[in-house]
């Protein structure tokens, strides 16, 4: 099939004819390659029928590609028709196929809409925001006591709009994953023994959201994984007929499998199907207030699997690597001083591939592993990893490097360091620095034009226009002048429009003509400061006389002066069509709303898909002698000769000891309470059989600290697994200075020291 040599435990998996077969894969096993061999394996030995096909599920659709084209090679090679035999998909791209065969069996129209996740966010946002319209102070109970009058109503309109959004966005795909509806949620919570307000607000959320689809004729990512199974569960002929059709069913990424997700393949396996499960419970990194959970995959291979196989073989890491991250999970298991997150990590352990093996081991090199201990603020953290990347790039052209950060935030700091310091750097956060600044400039002109009569937003604009002057040393005090001057103009139309043209004034030849902002500065202004602004009065008036397109033209028109470049015009392009695509869904939306949207693109908040290999995949050897800049959960799948782990401190990787806090823990909440978690288990009480599942309030909070422990736990093990030759770690005392290393860094380092 391949002159790929397979090694012992991938030999063994290719040995499978069929039942139900459980894989624990470690970091670099090479698990995509396998499950692909043997998909390629069970096409051409002749297990498939002509109208039979082996059904790859997979997690993202970047894998959905990789394993296509795997198998495609595998099966070329030996001599059979590629793209025949085999169906990648994601679970939602399955559900859409099982769903779009008979959507009238689950009460959807022939020509069924899906929205997609920005539209999804609006609907749901919408929704909250008028939840809290019409509740202004329901939430009240949960706000602390102590703070004055003031500082609540400031809370409510600034604090609340964005934590209920999160809140919200858990609680319906949690219902959904349940299988509920909005009326069956409702007759839950009637039946309910005491209130819950949390649920209750989750319901009628979930309600308005449910309907504003229903409106469009569409559903969303959940809908249709539930939908799927009700389909499933209530056809039994449609079910027989995808058993027939998909006889062997390969499952990649397993460890972050949901309960809805694996009874859906169950049902298509059948009680004695073929079914194969592959993932890494150690690398369970996205169950945080998702329906995900390791716990199925464990249980899975444990009680259910007629067999399982380990992959512990990864020829990714030199072996200094291998033993660190073999005793995290030895000290997790062993010598966390919190007992009930001991089960986060567990065998098994990772081995170093043998001599003969065509991907061996990097060489062992005990002293590229450092654990930084100094304490550095945040920005002394930042100073420190520009510097030795400046030191370490010039003797390392052909090498892959990468700084790994906990949030987007810290990336987009980092970036900014990296470039200052003239050091190439790519990006792969929610959104590049480039689509960042684009959609910036963008958001700032349209909302001076949104609110023609502010002359914050009019400096802004003129900040917008002549931007590069911030980088050019002899512009800055004329930019920074100009900037202020417009900022104290009491009346914009005096300036955009003044009562009476008339030309310009030279300095001191008069105060010019009443009305007009512009003349009337003339007199103590220097002839090219009333000259600067003369030309960007005449850019303004354009725009403002563009302001009657639609908003897709009004951002092209705007895009011809403010941009040059080709990447941002043509990122200028795909914003216009993000935006006509929201006015053609919200006929009510003007300019401040869709101003807004690409404030949240602006921000980072959400990924923008731009104009780069990343949508589809990344290959961390396209980017040698550059630094690449992401976050841990991102770089899930990849690797770099060397790696950098960034903030690792008791912050963003607490271990439930007294001085830890928790990102989820609002400040401005009583009894440090996590609202998301209160909710999801008041959600939970309304469908409970048994008393004793009732709700308690606050210790839900304390579950989700444990829960959150094992994730973080798991993502420092995933960060640290990422490096094949150097790994440096860091870590910082926060914003307030409280910070301190977490407590696993202490563990590790410790080790390694007297090691």
């Amino acid at each position: 099939m391949t002159d790929f040599t397979l090694r012992p435990s991938q030999q063994a998996i290719l040995a499978y004819t069929g039942g139900k077969l459980g894989i624990s894969a470690v970091p670099g096993s090479g698990k995509t390659y396998t499950l692909s061999a043997l998909a390629a394996d069970l096409i051409g030995r002749g297990a498939l029928g002509p109208d039979q096909e082996v059904l790859i599920v997979t997690l993202v659709n970047s894998a959905v590609d990789n394993f296509a084209h795997r198998i495609g090679s595998f099966v070329q090679q030996r001599g059979l028709i590629p793209h025949l035999g085999y169906r990648v998909r994601t679970l939602h791209g399955l559900a859409h196929d099982i769903v779009r065969e008979k959507p009238g069996r689950v009460g959807l129209e022939e020509r069924f809409a899906i929205v997609d996740e920005r539209e999804a966010n609006f609907i749901r946002k919408e929704a909250v925001n008028a939840w809290l319209s019409a509740n202004p102070v329901a939430l009240d109970d949960y706000i602390d006591p102590t703070m004055d009058e003031n500082r609540r109503d400031w809370v409510r309109r600034q604090q609340l709009p964005d934590m209920l959004d999160s809140l919200c966005l858990a609680f319906i795909r949690s219902a959904k994953d349940r299988l509920l509806t909005p009326e069956r949620l409702r007759r839950r919570l009637d039946e309910a023994p005491a209130p819950l307000p949390l649920a209750e607000m989750g319901w009628a959320v979930f309600t308005d959201y449910q309907r504003a689809l229903a409106y469009r004729g569409a559903v969303d990512f959940d809908d249709l994984i539930r939908l799927s199974y009700e389909l499933l569960t209530g056809d039994a002929d449609y079910l027989e007929r995808l058993r027939f059709r998909y006889p062997f069913i390969l499952e990649d990424e397993a460890q972050d499998s949901s309960d809805l997700q694996e009874k859906i393949l169950r049902l298509l396996a059948g009680e004695n199907g073929n079914w194969v499960r592959v993932g890494d419970p150690n690398q369970a990194i996205f169950e945080t207030f998702t329906t995900a959970s390791p716990r199925y995959l464990r249980r899975f291979i444990a009680e259910e699997a007629g067999f399982s196989n380990d992959l512990p073989q990864s020829g990714r890491s030199q072996p200094s690597i291998i033993d660190l991250a073999n005793q995290m999970i030895e000290w997790v298991m062993t010598g966390h001083p919190e007992p009930a997150v001991r089960d986060a990590l567990s065998p098994p352990y990772i081995q170093p591939v043998p001599e003969e093996d065509p991907q061996r081991n990097p060489p062992d090199d005990r002293s590229a592993i450092r654990f930084i201990e100094r304490k550095f603020t945040p920005d002394e953290e930042i100073a420190a990893v520009v510097d030795s990347l400046k030191r370490w790039l010039p003797d390392h052209p052909d090498w892959t490097v990468a700084a790994l950060v906990p949030r987007n935030t810290r990336g987009v700091e980092l970036i900014n360091a990296l470039k200052a310091e003239g050091l190439e750097t790519h990006e792969l956060l929610s959104s590049t620095q480039s689509t960042r600044a684009a959609a910036g400039a963008m958001g700032n002109v349209l909302a001076f034009l949104s609110d023609p009569q502010s002359s914050a937003k009019l400096s802004r604009v003129y900040q917008v226009w002549r931007r590069q002057y911030r980088d050019e040393a002899e512009q800055v005090a004329f930019y920074r002048h100009l900037s202020g001057l417009l900022r104290k103009c009491r009346q914009v139309e005096d300036f955009a429009y003044p009562a009476t043209s008339s030309p310009l004034p030279k300095s001191g030849e008069g105060l010019g003509v009443r009305g007009d902002w512009l003349a009337g500065i003339a007199q103590s202004e220097a002839d090219e400061v009333v000259q600067e602004l003369a030309a960007f009065r005449e850019v303004l008036r354009r725009w403002l006389e563009a302001v009657t397109l639609p908003v897709d033209q009004l951002v092209l028109t705007l895009a011809l002066e403010l941009f040059t470049e080709p990447a941002d015009l043509a990122l200028a392009h795909k914003l216009a069509l993000v935006l006509r695509k929201a006015a053609d869904d919200h006929r009510d939306w003007r300019l401040p709303e869709l101003t807004a949207e690409l404030g949240v693109i602006a921000k980072n908040e959400r990924r923008f898909i731009g104009f780069s290999s990343d949508d589809s995949g990344f290959d961390p050897e396209q980017y040698k002698g550059k630094v690449v800049v992401t976050t841990m959960h991102k770089a899930k799948g990849l690797e770099w000769d060397r790696v950098y782990l960034m903030s690792v401190n008791n912050y963003d990787f607490p271990s439930n000891q007294p001085y830890d806090n928790y990102i989820s823990e609002k400040w401005f909440l009583r009894d440090r309470l996590n609202l998301e978690a209160e909710a999801l288990s008041q959600l939970e009480a309304a469908l409970a059989s048994d008393e004793y599942d009732w709700y308690a309030e606050g210790q839900p909070t304390l579950a989700a600290r444990l829960d959150y422990v094992r994730e973080r736990l798991r993502l420092f093990y995933v960060g640290i697994t990422r490096a094949k030759r150097d790994l440096i770690v860091t870590w910082n005392s926060g914003r307030q200075g409280e910070a301190q290393p977490s407590l696993a860094m202490q563990a590790l380092a410790g080790w390694w020291n007297v090691r």
